[in-house]
């Protein structure tokens, strides 16, 4: 509460002096001597509770008073934040306590923000104590300004400024302005490296993620100079020297220069070579649990090669991870090489201390505030009250990841507290949202223009299943699609998806604009994983297939709706198996991809038996250059005495198949000129992806040479790869480049080609583009 001082009563020295006093241990000049306190008075508050002032105070009426009190008093209220002055005076044998309050800050802006978002930048202040309806600190706002002044470093722009401005307002109120004027970036002028003999100096700039300026900067953004990156390309040029047996190589030293404008950068980077060793033999010390030989196999550095600091690392991981599955988490291993410099030689000794064994007591689960612990608890594969299996936890991790729910998910292992024999394992994840509608439109030289749009929720209340509605139309037929998977249909990880479409298509070539074939129905699959990488689906669906009108309509749909009728039903089973080890989907540098899907209606008006089998093989022959394969083969026929249904042919050409030639242009042309498909397709696609000059390691950004060959079959017809005379069954060959991009809208991929094997009658087009078409 809040008092005047007594009457008469004469006011003893500030106690601000005496703490400063007693914290300098300078004497006691200003001391009081101790009393008992009869009351505390508050002064100066207005907008402060009394109860927080009280709250701090290390004293109550009716305690003894004394100069250690009144000062440990002074610290714990400067401490709250709220309080820009504070002093105590003793008036008799009370306590007044004289409060300057803060101002409060009313609001935060920024002039000339461009480079950060605004949003997310008063989000980061108001944590660190800038806000609105936050006590106003200047030593925080200078904090605060220099701290935006050290982000522009990170974006290269050397010369931004940052100016605070403090604006009084009535009601004890200020407003908080930072003004920014951020200038140009500093582009990187020059990249040099020094001291190289064995490797080319352009050999090793390839290796950097940060270049100079070139025509392609301004999207890659790799002429911004970061430390952080320099640091990392050091790095990479370390592990280049080691990997080809220079295991002395060392970067001597590293100069950054900036142009007095602070507009360029220029780096040099000098290195020290030294000599190549070769391996003469690798030895193994320590406890190898009496697995010795298991280890050794795992040993990748061989007698008689250059030494290589990746292999020697990943011998060391690959020790650690098998002591990690025998349940040894703490397990040390070293690598000790022995140099002779005289010979160029060098001894690997890999030393082995297994520690102790432990089991998890506990797996812990953290940052799932949306997802339910059922969704990620069901992906681990390490159980608790098991022993510690280090394949098993990293096998849970990736699995997790997998999910696609999270934006990142780490895994640590604590010691118990008294159990040496016990750990705790955390995943921890960071949530990102998985919901998103999407509303676009496009062109395609195969579609022309095209509409879509979908709303899509991929852990529908946090559960896990996912749910979808797609809408798409174009030119040549239009889709819609309702879905839904439960990826744990039981509790075994059976999955469970189900299916309802609508869809139009019209063939290649049709000689009206009336005819269309309509097929609307639905499917329900199940996929059951046989291991870590096996999957196999199983499923039935239901069809039916209406051609619309008869004008227009090519022949071979003509003659096949005369025998069954326009209006087709098939009941279609389907089992599948596939494998996927690619590093990535979008933009994949190395793993395998394996398809084989088989679908049969042996009920309904159209009986069939289709089969789909696809092979795709990813091989890096360089960090940046990748070789991709791609093989597919189709077979279909009729069962029960049928023939073989014709819309469900396969069709050949075009993006994703044989470029340069028309989509679905390929294969069997009726008397009417129309392109209906075949009953058997042979695909074959390599392509050799290189960097974009100047985009560094993007590997979302490459361009890519192709050469494709493939066609399509009737059933009337001989599979033969030579020309025949009409030349409809000859196997079409095309080699071109193109450029593919995950842009912002999608995978886009461009390409240019000519025909290498191609009958006169072929439909060409060297220029094919899409965006969302995958290799």
């Amino acid at each position: 509460m809040s008092s005047f001082f007594r009457t008469g009563a004469p006011l003893r020295p500030s106690i601000l002096t005496l703490a400063l006093a007693a914290t300098l241990q300078s004497g006691a000049a200003w001391a009081v001597d101790p009393f008992v306190l009869k009351d505390i008075r508050v002064e100066g508050l207005k907008r402060t509770d009394p109860g927080t002032v009280f709250a701090s105070l290390p004293f109550r009426v009716g305690d003894s008073y004394n100069d250690d009190k009144g000062a440990a008093a002074l610290r714990a209220l400067f401490a709250t934040g709220l309080f820009k002055d504070v002093r105590i005076n003793i008036d008799g044998n009370d306590v007044v306590i004289m409060i300057e309050e803060r101002p409060i800050i009313a609001n935060v802006s920024f002039i000339g923000l461009k480079e950060f978002d605004t949003e997310a930048l008063s989000k980061s202040l108001k944590d660190v104590g800038i806000g609105e309806g936050k006590p106003f600190d200047r030593a925080l706002a200078d904090r605060a300004e220099q701290e935006l002044k050290r982000q522009y470093l990170t974006r290269s722009l050397y010369g931004a400024e940052v100016t605070t401005t403090i604006t009084p307002l009535e009601r004890n109120r200020v407003n908080v302005s930072f003004t920014v004027s951020e200038g140009e970036p500093a582009k990187i002028g020059e990249v040099r490296i020094l001291g190289s003999k064995v490797f080319s100096e352009s050999t090793l700039l390839g290796l950097l993620e940060q270049t100079s300026s070139g025509w392609l900067t301004w999207y890659t953004k790799t002429d911004r100079y970061s430390r952080t990156k320099l640091n990392a390309d050091l790095e990479t040029l370390r592990s280049y020297y080691m990997n080809r047996g220079y295991l002395e190589f060392a970067v001597t030293s590293t100069q950054v220069t900036i142009s007095p404008d602070k507009q360029s950068i220029n780096i040099a980077v000098t290195v020290n070579e030294g000599q190549p060793y070769t391996v003469t033999a690798v030895k193994l010390e320590g406890e190898f649990l009496g697995r010795e030989e298991d280890f050794r196999r795992m040993v990748l550095l061989r007698p008689g090669q250059p030494y290589q600091g990746e292999a020697v690392a990943q011998t060391t991981r690959a020790f650690t991870d098998l002591y990690g599955s025998f349940g040894y988490a703490f397990a040390r291993v070293d690598s000790r090489p022995e140099i002779d410099r005289a010979t160029g030689q060098v001894v690997v000794t890999f030393v082995a201390e297994p520690a102790r064994r432990v089991y998890v007591r506990r797996v812990l689960i953290a940052g799932n505030n949306r997802t339910r612990d059922e969704v990620i608890r069901r992906e681990f594969r390490q159980f608790e009250s098991a022993w510690y299996d280090g394949r098993r936890i990293k096998a849970s991790r990736d699995r997790v990841e997998r999910l696609g729910y999270f934006k990142e998910v780490t895994v640590d292992t604590n010691e118990v507290a008294g159990a040496q024999d016990q750990v705790d394992v955390i995943l921890t994840v960071e949530e990102r949202p998985t919901g998103n509608i999407q509303v676009g439109a496009g062109y395609s030289s195969q579609q022309k223009l095209s509409f879509t749009g979908a709303i899509k929720q991929e852990n529908v209340f946090g559960s896990g299943n996912y749910l979808g509605v797609e809408v798409n139309t174009s030119s040549v037929g239009r889709a819609l699609v309702l879905s839904t998977v439960d990826p744990y249909f039981t509790v075994d990880g059976v999955s469970r998806a189900l299916d309802v479409f609508y869809r139009t298509q019209k063939p290649l070539n049709n000689l009206g604009e009336q005819f269309e074939m309509i097929t609307h129905g639905g499917s329900i699959r199940f996929g059951v994983p046989f291991s870590e990488q096996d999957t196999v689906f199983f499923g039935v669906g239901y069809e039916r297939t209406k051609m619309t009108t008869n004008q227009g309509l090519p022949l071979s749909y003509l003659l096949y709706g005369r025998a069954f009728g326009n209006n087709s039903l098939s009941l279609p089973l389907t089992i599948g198996w596939q494998r996927d080890s690619r590093d990535s989907i979008i933009s994949p540098m190395f793993g395998k991809y394996q398809r084989i899907n088989l679908e049969m209606s042996p009920a309904g008006d159209a009986r069939y038996v289709r089969a789909n089998l696809q092979y795709q093989h990813y091989i890096p022959i360089t960090n940046k250059i990748t070789l991709g394969l791609n093989s597919e083969l189709g077979w279909g026929a009729g069962i029960g005495g049928r023939p073989y249904p014709i819309f469900k042919n396969f069709y050949a050409g075009g993006l994703g198949s044989v470029r340069v030639f028309e989509a679905g242009s390929l294969g069997p042309v009726d008397v009417t000129g129309s392109y209906s498909g075949g009953n058997r397709r042979v695909n074959v696609n390599a392509e050799l992806y290189l960097p974009v000059p100047g985009s560094g390691n993007d590997k979302t950004f490459r361009l890519f040479g192709f050469v494709d060959a493939g066609n399509v079959w009737a059933e009337h017809e001989k599979i033969n790869f030579d020309t025949l005379k009409n030349g409809t069954s000859m196997l079409r060959a095309s080699a071109g480049f193109g450029l593919s991009w995950v842009s912002p809208m999608g995978p886009l991929r461009l390409s240019y080609g000519v025909p290498l094997r191609k009958h006169p009658t072929d439909r060409i087009e060297k220029f094919q583009f899409q965006i969302g078409t995958a290799f």
